[in-house]
């Protein structure tokens, strides 16, 4: 019996790791390939020597990416908090309106943003100004915050919705007022959800091209862009440097924020 279940549990399996291998690990192993070959296929380290070029766009796409993460935590963490407190009924309608852009594709999304931005759009004929915005860091970072806001709210309403209402209340009769009960019980049982969103929000954020190719008007580009140049270029040794070192980057990311989540998950700040 247990002989069966373990071919039956192989075949269901055999699926998964046949899409995991063609579309994860086989992308994974071209990209270091090319990191690692030039033209010809030789072995080098000339590719990654040249990544010094691009210091400075490293440190422009990490200074967005942290930025555009931090508006969002700013906004979702009480947006997720209002939410999870609303009734049951209202909380469907909440998270409706919250996923509701999401179901437009990112494209149109972003050109929508670029119709209320621009210099003629929505938002200077509302002011009657003629602020630039098209251009600048701002653009970008609230073109990033619009298009990721959701992925950092869900989880920590996830969160918050499952903590016990008896302790909201066990705290306020022990003389806490809403802050405190926010800041020392609420904030300590969601950190789990804090970090899965910050990770959510912070990893597109740092790879994201198209966005900045459109808010950004072209005076500008990040990482991203400078990948899909690449590629496009047919500098695909380069470009393929530059996405391993992305990743790697992304991954110690991934690791140190689950390392903290790990640590302080389920405390209580007293």
């Amino acid at each position: 019996m247990k002989k069966k279940r373990s071919i039956m549990h192989s075949i269901a399996a055999a699926p998964h790791i046949f899409w995991a291998i063609l579309f994860i690990v086989l992308p994974l192993f071209i990209v270091v390939f090319y990191a690692f070959t030039d033209e010809s296929g030789a072995f080098t380290f000339d590719n990654l020597a040249s990544l010094k070029n691009y210091t400075k766009l490293f440190g422009l796409s990490l200074e967005l990416s942290v930025l555009a993460t931090f508006v969002c935590f700013l906004v979702g963490y009480p947006l997720a908090y209002i939410i999870a407190r609303a009734p049951a009924k209202r909380q469907k309608i909440y998270i409706m309106l919250l996923m509701l852009p999401m179901w437009t594709n990112l494209l149109i999304r972003t050109y929508s943003i670029m119709a209320i931005l621009d210099d003629g759009g929505f938002l200077n004929q509302l002011l009657n100004t003629e602020l630039h915005i098209i251009g600048t860091k701002g653009a970008v970072i609230f073109g990033m915050v619009y298009d990721f806001l959701p992925y950092m709210v869900l989880p920590i309403y996830t969160c918050i919705s499952k903590i016990d209402k008896h302790m909201w209340e066990a705290a306020s009769d022990l003389g806490c007022n809403t802050f405190q009960v926010i800041t020392k019980v609420i904030f300590p049982l969601s950190l789990s959800g804090v970090i899965s969103g910050i990770t959510m929000v912070f990893v597109p954020s740092i790879s994201t091209f198209y966005i900045s190719q459109k808010l950004g008007g072209g005076t500008f580009e990040l990482i991203g862009d400078t990948i899909e140049r690449q590629f496009v270029s047919g500098a695909l040794n380069t470009g393929a440097a530059i996405s391993l070192v992305m990743m790697i980057l992304i991954l110690i990311s991934l690791g140190i924020m689950n390392k903290f989540s790990d640590a302080d998950e389920g405390g209580i700040i007293v």
